[in-house]
Formats: C-alpha cells, structure tokens, sequence
C-alpha cells in the first residue's frame, strides 16, 4: 500500500468515525470485564467465606463455582456483543471508507 492511500484513508471521516467508535466501544467492554474479574478475584482475596458457602447443606460444590463459571460465560456475551455490532456497523463503515476511496482513485 503506498503512502499517499494511507493518507486518503487516514484522512477520510469514515475512518476517523470507525477508529473512534470502534476504541469507545471495546474500551468500555474491557472495563465492564475488568470491573467484573476483579470483582471476583477480591472476593476471593478477602471475603472468602461467601464464595465458599455450599450450595445447599449436602453439596460439596460452593457458590464460587457457578459465580466463576459466570464470570467465564460473561465474557463469551460481550466478545458475542463486540462481534454482532463489528459485523454490523463497524463493517458498514468500513465498506463505505473502501468506496470513497475507489470513488477517488
């Protein structure tokens, strides 16, 4: 790719609109995963005992372990979330970044 299409795409509002919108949204998705994580992990580090209540009176399992599981599949939904809106909007601008510079050349 040579640098004056770089510039043309660099330039381009669509890609400014992308690159802007497409930082916002993963930055708030990995501080949502962050905030939840740690969340779990100072639980763990200093209220022990919640995560280590069983179940029910008969059950060997804690409540740790579907509240980790949890934590596991929360972070399947928003790579799930992050994929539906990349595959929609974010490739809508993309295609349009594409065609104003095809347009131009």
């Amino acid at each position: 790719m040579n640098k004056e299409l770089v510039e043309k795409i660099k330039n381009d509002p669509n890609y400014k609109e992308l690159v802007s919108k497409r930082n916002g949204f993963a930055l708030k998705l990995s501080i949502l995963m962050l905030a939840v994580y740690f969340i779990f992990i100072l639980t763990i580090a200093f209220v022990p005992k919640v995560l280590g209540t069983p179940i029910s009176p008969d059950s060997v399992t804690t409540i740790g372990i579907p509240v980790g599981m949890a934590v596991i599949i929360f972070a399947f939904v928003l790579t799930g979330i992050y994929t539906k809106r990349a595959n929609g909007e974010f490739d809508d601008l993309n295609n349009k970044i594409k065609n104003s510079i095809k347009d131009k050349q």
